[in-house]
């Protein structure tokens, strides 16, 4: 019997939430990325919220008109210095079953350049 797309990548994303928990001193980078948009976000899965924020869909990103791979890094550079900004260096990256790949990886080098270690 053939998985779908979706139901694929949701056993690869239970798989990776197994061995990606977030903390307060260590969260989790989750990734979602629709046709147009990306969001990424760090969780602190012991308390159960959302600690920073970014989208493609901010204000001081969606100004810039440029491809989806490069909206996407600059996400990356964006959560990374708000986390930084928030105090936090280390980070567990959680990319939600997609292949680290394309807008997904760009984004994790944009957070990387920003000072996130993973």
């Amino acid at each position: 019997m053939s998985l779908s797309k979706v139901n694929k990548r949701n056993k690869i994303k239970l798989r990776i939430r197994k061995h990606v928990l977030g903390s307060e001193s260590r969260p989790r980078l989750s990734v979602f990325r629709s046709n147009k948009e990306i969001y990424a976000q760090l969780v602190d899965d012991v308390s159960g919220k959302t600690l920073a924020s970014a989208s493609s869909r901010d204000k001081d990103i969606v100004d810039n008109s440029k491809t989806r791979i490069e909206l996407s890094k600059l996400v990356g550079v964006s959560i990374g210095q708000k986390a930084i900004k928030a105090g936090i260096e280390k980070i567990g990256f959680d990319r939600s079953g997609y292949l680290y790949h394309g807008r997904v990886k760009s984004l994790a080098e944009g957070a990387r350049e920003a000072g996130l270690k993973f």
